[in-house]
């Protein structure tokens, strides 16, 4: 499980980070060092389940939830994403207590 985790996660730094190369190597870096401090825990204890989870968890964010932006101009950003990247509509917005949003244009209203 801890190997296929580590390969989960090499695999979405690289989605995630493709094209920036010190950010890619500091975040693999990071990565080898999370699963070299927990190299020693044995293949039944309960941390080893639990970090390998938060492996997975991490992988999955890295996939689909950060987009790497590049500035174009004084107030313009070309976003890179890719075919992992969740995409929502803003009716997927909701607000406390279920209520929804909203969005026209600048301002939000609730329904």
């Amino acid at each position: 499980m801890a190997l296929q985790a580590y390969r989960h996660l090499l695999r979405s730094t690289r989605i995630a980070f493709a094209g920036d190369a010190p950010v890619l190597h500091a975040a693999r870096a990071e990565a080898r060092n999370g699963f070299r401090q927990n190299a020693a825990l044995s293949a039944g204890s309960p941390e080893l389940a639990e970090a390998v989870k938060h492996a997975e968890e991490v992988a999955q964010i890295l996939r689909h939830n950060v987009v790497q932006g590049k500035k174009e101009g004084e107030d313009l950003y070309k976003l890179k994403i890719h075919e992992h990247t969740e995409r929502g509509d803003n009716d997927t917005v909701k607000m406390p207590n279920g209520k929804s949003v909203v969005i026209d244009g600048k301002t939000c209203a609730d329904r």
